[in-house]
């Protein structure tokens, strides 16, 4: 098995934390997002949508993190409690990955991860946008009371929402307004440190590119405008 990955992003960090915490043997192999690679035609070929990750399972190519995560607990740890059988309990964990891709994270890249690697500025808009999905999630935390995003033990969607605040605490994000998203955060990290070194390492990496933000005009990049650099 394979994971095409790279060191810093959130989908790839929470693919290496299932993988790490199933204890599936695996090759890492790393993509260079600077230098573009997951944008040429061989990429492509595994992934049509040229995004990163991607999963080679002896052949078979998989990505979308979500869909990722899922497979890996159902093929290899069909019985683990990382994914539960039980249609309500499966239902609460899809919901979370849901909302975590389609609410969550996609405000908390276009706000922290965009302005970053891309030639965008942070914005009032996007703060309210942002601080908008971060209040939905310290709701559902709040209707739970559990201790963890689906529930009272570890699941696969706490891997990707661990990954997303991982990015507000490597721009230094004022967390004071949610303290059940922080709280829950931090309970992650005392628990699990092996898994949580996975993400701490991405995280190192967004602090110094928050403070040096990478040369990317070597990139071609179809949709995101690259950033001039003065030399």
């Amino acid at each position: 098995m394979k994971i095409y990955a790279v060191s810093d992003g959130p989908p790839s960090l929470a693919v290496r934390m299932a993988l790490k915490a199933l204890n599936i043997p695996h090759e890492h192999i790393s993509v260079d997002f600077g230098a573009g690679e997951h944008m040429t035609d061989e990429y492509a070929k595994m992934n049509p949508q040229k995004e990163i990750p991607v999963l080679d399972d002896n052949g078979f190519f998989l990505s979308e993190s979500n869909a990722i995560l899922q497979y890996l607990c159902d093929k290899y740890a069909p019985e683990s409690s990382l994914y539960p059988k039980d249609a309500t309990l499966r239902a609460v964990v899809n919901q979370r990955l849901c909302f975590n891709l389609a609410f969550l994270y996609p405000n908390i890249s276009a706000y922290v991860m965009a302005p970053i690697f891309f030639d965008y500025q942070r914005t009032p808009i996007g703060l309210k946008k942002l601080t908008m999905a971060l209040s939905a999630f310290e709701t559902y935390m709040s209707r739970t009371g559990t201790n963890f995003v689906a529930g009272n033990n570890l699941t696969i969607a706490d891997f990707p929402l661990v990954t997303s605040v991982m990015c507000l605490e490597g721009i230094n994000f004022d967390m004071t307004a949610y303290p059940l998203i922080s709280k829950w955060y931090a309970g992650f990290k005392q628990q699990f440190p092996d898994l949580w070194s996975i993400s701490a390492a991405g995280m190192a990496e967004i602090a110094e590119f928050e403070k040096n933000p990478p040369d990317l005009t070597g990139m071609e990049h179809p949709i995101h405008p690259i950033r001039k650099v003065q030399k």
